[in-house]
């Protein structure tokens, strides 16, 4: 420990945040920024904004050994089996070199029954990695489902911030399926598996269970300087049973309106759903439920006219986008049913994809939004 050099953890070293808060346990990442927050109706946006999907620690160094102080605050369900720990993931020149999970932490037991959740305090852990030697690049990628506040970044050589250079940033925004339920680790969610493949910088704006068309999230997305813009839209709006397809369109609308009055040009892509059987052609709510000790999702609404489901979606979104696209040719429409179908695997708890199921979509992304022909493609 005495010859570790402590580095401050500044804005320069961190990719993927929009804001830094300091508080009197740490520097906390978040991915929407104050005056956002401040709009927060609800606990579930508040907890998933703050959980750092996509945000990581980067920087040039030759150092042997890195040591990273962090608080968790890590979730816990009432009548659920413990989730396996947090990870964070070492990429040393862009290849995966080692993960690990920061002991202690806080615990957020939650109650889905109730709506209810208890925070129980618990200490600052420390994750630890050794490096190989040389120079070289380092990215530590934080937990995507565990709020982190960052308390010390320690080595035993010098760190510097890498410069972005030349390359794009792509800014995504999703449900809990882009933030990454289920998937390994944070570099393999799908939007970091895409990222990855190419060759862009990613800015992960999935929230679980949020992705709800906010007007505040549009702002977010308008006012943060991105290259590539997309837009998963739909499943929220499902589970939640928010809105009814009158009032769908308009909202869409008014969603890409406000991204457009600050990114006039950019290239926009909008996603429809994925392949979701319980909402296909079911209205929501979606309800947790037990089967042997397992958790699942269920729909529990009723079909009537102007409900939205999965198929209504897909069809009102890509009318919408061809309506628009007239007037402007960098908006563009991906059918989700092209990253994951009814033909690919089950959804595990028949709403989130699996860690393979990650890679999958991940994969497909790539090739049809970043490959040679794709609204992506690299001029």
């Amino acid at each position: 420990m005495s010859d570790l050099i402590t580095r401050p953890i500044t804005a320069e070293l961190l990719r993927g945040a929009l804001e830094l808060e300091e508080t009197p346990q740490g520097l906390q990442p978040h991915r929407l920024p104050a005056r956002a927050r401040a709009q927060v109706p609800d606990q579930q946006l508040a907890m998933a904004e703050a959980q750092p999907s996509g945000v990581r620690l980067v920087f040039r160094t030759e150092a042997g050994v890195v040591e990273l102080d962090a608080l968790a605050t890590k979730n816990s369900y009432v009548g659920v089996p413990p989730r396996p720990e947090g990870l964070y993931d070492l990429l040393v020149d862009g290849r995966l070199t080692a993960q690990a999970s920061v002991p202690g932490g806080n615990v957020l037991l939650i109650n889905m029954a109730t709506g209810s959740a208890e925070l129980k305090l618990g200490p600052v852990g420390t994750v630890r990695f050794e490096l190989p030697a040389g120079s070289k690049e380092v990215a530590i990628w934080l937990p995507h489902n565990e709020i982190t506040k960052l308390v010390a970044l320690r080595t035993d050589a010098p760190v510097v911030p890498v410069p972005l250079g030349d390359r794009r940033v792509w800014l995504h925004h999703g449900s809990s399926i882009s933030h990454g339920s289920i998937a390994a680790s944070p570099s393999t969610t799908w939007p970091a598996l895409a990222a990855a493949a190419g060759d862009v910088e990613l800015i992960n704006l999935g929230f679980g269970g949020s992705a709800l068309l906010d007007p505040f999230t549009a702002r977010a997305i308008r006012d943060t300087p991105a290259d590539l813009i997309s837009l998963k839209i739909g499943i929220n709006l499902v589970n939640a049973d928010l809105m009814r397809l009158r009032a769908f369109g308009p909202a869409v609308h008014g969603f890409l309106d406000t991204i457009r009055e600050g990114r006039p040009t950019t290239p926009l892509l909008v996603v429809s759903p994925l392949h979701c059987p319980i909402h296909e052609d079911t209205p929501g709510p979606a309800m947790p439920v037990m089967t042997d000790g397992v958790l699942r999702f269920r729909a529990t609404g009723e079909p009537a006219p102007g409900k939205l489901t999965l198929t209504v979606i897909r069809d009102e979104l890509a009318r919408i986008v061809k309506l628009r696209s007239a007037d402007d040719p960098n908006l563009h429409y991906l059918d989700g049913l092209s990253l994951h179908a009814d033909s690919d695997p089950a959804l595990p708890d028949d709403l989130h994809p699996d860690a393979a199921t990650h890679r999958l979509i991940g994969a497909r992304f790539a090739a049809q939004v970043f490959g040679t022909d794709g609204p992506f493609a690299a001029s």
